[in-house]
């Protein structure tokens, strides 16, 4: 157990440190990123269990019924119809194209949800895939990086293109978009860097990258950079 808590908890402090630095750059301040009941909202996790999670401390429902029927909970008393009132049973049912008897056991958690039933239930609140079944942890990440790439877009916005250098943790203009126009002369022909460049620009190829959901794969896209920068760099025959 201890070993996978501490496998759990990497990721939320490497999302968590990304998320303190960008807001920082935008200036947003970190008791409105950070807050509590918004990223339970939006996680699905109970407060409590974010609170604990934001202080390194292990928490969360191991249950995968528990905590379908305490996402689904928080659903019905956050997602509400135009009029503000709950959704019915029947209108879920309806909504989600299932039985009323269906929805019924779903809801008083007499019946455990297939996967079909989870995809249906998402898809008629409107919340991305996985919701009603992550585990807290996972749940918590996910809310983060969906604010780490709000964040990501906020300072693309305020910084505009073409504002100079920025480092790699504020997604910025870096040494590749430097070689690529200094070698823009040099070449009759554009090279795939030269396209990406002008196509997405940095900023844009960074937020792409933020929006991959582990280290690794973000380390793989700076490789695939760094080799199609080394080709623009190589002289020609």
């Amino acid at each position: 157990m201890e070993g996978r808590g501490a496998g759990e908890a990497a990721p939320l402090r490497a999302v968590t440190a990304r998320v303190c630095s960008l807001a920082d750059r935008v200036g947003v301040p970190r008791a409105e990123v950070f807050d509590v009941a918004r990223l339970s909202a939006a996680s699905g996790v109970p407060e409590g269990v974010v609170k604990a999670l934001l202080n390194g401390r292990p928490g969360g429902e191991r249950d995968v019924q528990t905590r379908f029927l305490q996402r689904l909970d928080l659903l019905r008393r956050t997602r509400l119809r135009p009029d503000g009132r709950r959704y019915t049973q029947r209108e879920i049912a309806d909504g989600a194209g299932m039985s009323r008897q269906q929805a019924g056991a779903l809801l008083n958690g007499d019946r455990r949800p297939t996967m079909e039933h989870c995809d249906a239930l998402q898809r008629f609140f409107g919340v991305h895939a996985g919701f009603l079944t992550a585990e807290d942890p996972e749940a918590l990440v996910g809310a983060l990086q969906r604010t780490e790439r709000e964040l990501l877009r906020r300072l693309a916005d305020r910084e505009g293109p073409g504002r100079g250098e920025h480092d790699r943790e504020g997604a910025g203009r870096g040494r590749a978009d430097r070689e690529a126009e200094e070698g823009e002369g040099e070449h009759g022909s554009e090279d795939a860097l030269e396209r990406l460049l002008r196509d997405h620009g940095v900023r844009g190829i960074a937020w792409r990258a933020a929006q991959l959901p582990t280290d690794q794969h973000r380390d793989k896209v700076a490789e695939w950079l760094d080799m199609l920068l080394e080709s623009v760099r190589r002289p020609g025959p």
